[in-house]
């Protein structure tokens, strides 16, 4: 089918849109808004990270060694916690009396403090050998105080132990 405009129908069609736009009113297009609210809601739960640094002792000479080692605690603000350090890995030790082994099973002792002065033992009974502390939110570092003492001549060679520290809150 083919469409054939004519003159008139042209005219007729122009008429016709003009005059549609006379009569229609000319307005503004408004935008309507509504608002609504909601919560936002989470809940913190305590919770503590806790990483250690190695403790070398370096060379042994039979003279006593001191050597010191770090933690960084990580803990929730206002969060209370404990750090325990266990005996270690060497069969017999104990939190008082730890073992580093060495050639053939030999051992060398050592112990672990809590100061500086190393008196006080750092062990893993909440409330009696741990240090405590409260998170704030940031990284605590917490200072391992080591000391080799004097005169251990065991066989000569490297030693190590695995201690694991805890922390609990």
């Amino acid at each position: 089918m083919m469409l054939v405009l004519t003159k008139k129908r042209l005219a007729t069609g122009c008429a016709l849109l003009g005059a549609l736009a006379v009569a229609a009113p000319l307005t503004q297009a408004v935008a309507a808004t509504a608002n609504t609210t909601f919560q936002v809601t989470a809940t913190v739960v305590a919770t503590c990270l806790i990483n250690a640094n190695p403790l070398p002792f370096g060379n042994y000479t039979g003279t006593q060694t001191d050597a010191t080692s770090s933690i960084s605690v990580t803990c929730t603000n206002t969060t209370p916690y404990n750090v325990g350090l266990d005996a270690g890995t060497s069969t017999g030790a104990t939190v008082n009396a730890r073992k580093m082994v060495g050639p053939a099973g030999a051992t060398l002792g050592y112990a672990l403090f809590r100061d500086a002065a190393r008196t006080q033992n750092w062990g893993n009974t909440v409330g009696a050998d741990t240090q405590t502390g409260t998170g704030n939110g940031s990284a605590q570092t917490l200072t391992v105080f080591g000391r080799i003492p004097a005169n251990a001549f065991p066989v000569p060679g490297g030693y190590a132990d695995t201690i694991t520290a805890t922390i609990t809150y």
